[in-house]
């Protein structure tokens, strides 16, 4: 028997709320770094991706991460799907703070998809850019947010694999080490 949609929904929530205080505990980020995620809210429930978006899920996973953003004063960024060129919805103080090129287009369900779009509706002024370098970024369902990180991206590992259906893989970044054998590295 299929669990009701409320039912699954509160699960879904709680799981989340796990894996960011997870993530969060391993992850220290500064005042104005930038957090990206990709979620597809369609993996989550089972389906393939960009198949069966939802603002329900949408709507339990963004205000709990907005929490943990605005305690921590980070910026964050939502990535798109691939039909507006994974383009990403961010505040406009990030766009204007990273010095990021704002473009024209506006997330719809089936064109950048549940998590943009709810990411607009909640953003106090919300902008759209096609690149950014996150310092540390959280993927639901294999939504591939490599692009949008910083060049040396570690995996960060926590207890929890999946979210709903939909694979979990989680990253922070860190500066390239540079130089030879006589470097110093701290």
């Amino acid at each position: 028997m299929e669990k009701n949609a409320s039912q699954r929904l509160r699960e879904l929530e709680k799981d989340w709320k796990e894996i960011l205080d997870s993530f969060f505990q391993q992850v220290t980020m500064r005042s104005q770094q930038i957090l990206v995620i990709g979620c597809s809210t369609s993996e989550v429930l089972g389906q393939r991706i960009g198949q069966g978006s939802s603002l329900d899920v949408a709507g339990i996973l963004l205000p709990l991460l907005l929490e943990h953003v605005r305690e921590k004063d980070i910026y964050l960024a939502v990535q798109g799907c691939e039909h507006i060129n994974r383009a990403l919805v961010v505040e406009e103080a990030c766009a204007e703070h990273y010095g990021l090129e704002i473009v024209t287009v506006r997330p719809a369900l089936h064109a950048g998809g549940a998590m943009t779009v709810k990411a607009w509706e909640l953003f106090s002024s919300p902008v759209m850019v096609e690149r950014i370098q996150g310092h540390a970024g959280i993927d639901v369902g294999d939504t591939f947010i490599g692009m949008h990180l910083r060049p040396v991206a570690i995996p960060i590992r926590i207890q929890v694999k999946e979210l709903g259906e939909a694979h979990l893989t989680l990253a922070r970044t860190r500066p390239r080490l540079i130089g030879g054998p006589r470097a110093v590295y701290e």
